[in-house]
């Protein structure tokens, strides 16, 4: 149907890999790598997501420096840490004014470098640092970047402008960035970072999406957004295409007639981009010696083959309507579900909310995820019954929060003051803020009607979780009062009686990996997971497909480990034939 993927074609020395949250971005970057660096060319491989997964595919520890990928002379990879980013560039900033300023000056300094914007700005250092570094490009033949879920990535490459903008326009000392004199030098090496993304013969943006709608959705989007901020040098990876089927096998030949079907819907905008395909395949996409046949080996199993000798053992676990009885029966006002990109937390919030609705409850559902598919998971249709939806929409909730702060921390400035103040509304953290503000409320709802919130991708929602305490000072320090909403957000978000946390995950080792990290940092933060809930499993549909079978058989190990080591309550639920859109289709989800 496409031509396969060949990395060995593309010909700009920055490669960057984009688009919806588990389409198998950082596997067709890793391969990509792989294949390159096979081929002798040197090859420098960065992470610039906060949810990194990497290292769960190369099977060794990364870190800011580059680190040479065993068994490959030419591969080497990094990991840029926001969180490390964030500590070295305070410390970058205030270091030089200890013991040389007042005490108070120096504890200013670091309660303004203290925000979210902190760790954005620094990551973006790294981030620019490598675009416009000729030593990189000296020492490289390719920089290959694996990027994050696609709100993120937006946000990352729009940075070069809204930062250089804010420096442009800025005319005071501070800002939620702290002292400006120390970005000041920031200016060239962000202006070069622009140049070279938009430079056609410096940069490839390469869409990664599965065949299936909602992913061709989102690279459409995409693909458009970065075409606006001069990014013109697309193609499009069709990732995970089932090559053949077994009409004897109702999973086999529904899973192929759905990805052909999604691909005839692709829209128009996306057909005038070169489009590529990578195989689905029945083994795992870690390690090099997998990477390098799936990219190099044209020889896939053939679909109509005897399946028969594979291990047919069914692992039985709760489905999930005992979720949703669970739920209910515990009178929970405020539920979360969680996870990686791409595991279909927006499908699991979708039908616990219609299964609690269904039960007699009232119940909101929204979404904090700027990559939210709410309104497209309901057809557009009125909500039916006991149900309502909404999402956070943040150029409205920006708007509204300036609006706020100007009415009541401007109302007895002077006009230099007010000034300022607007200055200082501009600067990118204003969103952050302004939609933390926007997630208190709606979790506030939660005392008329359960509310069920669709949360944004890992990293994200650890953002937002973590940073409750420095948005609380922030909203202090700009208004000069904190919202009750606020106030009671992080107690409600810790109490069990109250809260009920779902991870969702896919039976595959990154995503598995990844929502236990998940787990782990939520229990530092005294939040500890009800449910999790094991989403699109082959292994419980019992096909016999030699491909997909081969995949249900790895599915088992990753069943086990989140049953018996890292859950208290696990649901599974089997791959589904047919995309579940509108209330009543959603609602068949629930007994599957």
């Amino acid at each position: 149907m496409y031509q396969s993927f060949i990395p060995e074609s593309v010909e700009t020395p920055f490669l960057f890999f984009t688009g919806k949250g588990g389409v198998g971005k950082t596997s067709v970057a890793c391969a990509t790598a792989v294949s390159l660096a096979d081929q002798d060319k040197q090859v420098l491989l960065v992470s610039t997501d906060p949810a990194s997964n990497l290292q769960d595919v190369f099977e060794i520890e990364l870190t800011n420096d580059p680190v040479s990928i065993p068994s490959i002379d030419n591969l080497f990879a990094l990991n840029i840490d926001p969180e490390e980013s964030a500590r070295v560039y305070r410390e970058k900033t205030i270091g030089p004014y200890r013991g040389k300023l007042p005490d108070s000056v120096v504890a200013t300094m670091e309660e303004q470098l203290s925000g979210a914007c902190t760790v954005e700005i620094a990551a973006f250092d790294e981030f620019s640092h490598l675009l416009s570094d000729e030593n990189i490009l000296n020492s490289y033949d390719y920089v290959v970047f694996d990027t994050a879920p696609t709100g993120h990535t937006l946000r990352l490459l729009e940075l070069p402008t809204a930062w250089n903008g804010f420096l442009e326009e800025s005319t005071h000392g501070a800002s939620c960035l702290g002292p400006l004199s120390g970005l000041g030098g920031k200016k060239r090496a962000y202006a070069q970072a622009v140049q070279s993304l938009s430079d056609q013969t410096k940069t490839s943006l390469i869409l990664v999406s599965r065949p299936d709608n909602a992913s061709l959705m989102e690279a459409n989007r995409a693909s458009s957004e970065l075409r606006d901020i001069g990014i013109q040098n697309q193609m499009l990876i069709v990732n995970g295409l089932l090559q053949t089927y077994r009409q004897d096998d109702e999973v086999s030949t529904a899973f192929y007639m759905r990805q052909r079907k999604a691909l005839k819907l692709i829209p128009n905008k996306l057909k005038e981009i070169q489009t590529f395909s990578l195989p689905y395949v029945s083994y795992s996409l870690t390690g090099i010696k997998n990477l390098r046949q799936w990219v190099n080996d044209n020889s896939i199993i053939d679909s109509t083959s005897d399946g028969s000798s594979f291990d047919t053992e069914q692992i039985k676990l709760p489905n999930l309507s005992s979720v949703i009885d669970d739920f209910s029966s515990k009178g929970t006002r405020v539920i979360f579900t969680m996870g990686k990109g791409g595991v279909g937390k927006t499908s699991i919030a979708s039908a616990i909310a219609v299964g609690l609705s269904e039960k007699g409850h009232k119940v909101h559902l929204t979404t904090t995820d700027p990559a939210a598919h709410l309104t497209y998971m309901f057809d557009n249709n009125a909500i039916m019954g006991n149900l309502s939806i909404s999402s956070i929409d943040p150029t409205e909730e920006v708007e509204k929060y300036k609006q706020e702060v100007l009415s009541t921390a401007g109302k007895e400035q002077d006009e230099e003051g007010i000034a300022y103040l607007k200055e200082d509304l501009e600067s990118p953290c204003t969103e952050e803020i302004a939609m933390f503000q926007a997630f208190a409320e709606v979790v506030e709802k939660s005392n008329d009607e359960i509310v069920v919130i669709d949360t944004a991708p890992t990293g994200h929602t650890l953002l937002l979780l973590d940073s409750t305490e420095a948005y609380h000072k922030e909203m202090s320090r700009s208004t000069g009062e904190v919202s009750t909403s606020v106030k009671n957000l992080l107690p409600r978000l810790r109490n069990p009686k109250e809260t009920g946390v779902v991870i969702v995950t896919l039976a595959e080792a990154t995503p598995v990996l990844e929502a236990s990290r998940l787990q782990h940092d939520l229990n530092r933060a005294q939040i500890i997971p009800t449910w999790w809930v094991i989403n699109q499993s082959l292994h419980a549909t019992g096909t016999l497909d030699p491909v997909l079978k081969g995949r249900a058989v790895s599915e088992k190990q990753w069943i086990r480990k989140v049953n018996e080591e890292l859950s208290q309550q696990c649901a599974l639920i089997p791959w589904i034939h047919e995309e579940k859109i509108g209330y009543d289709n959603i609602k068949e989800m629930i007994n599957a």
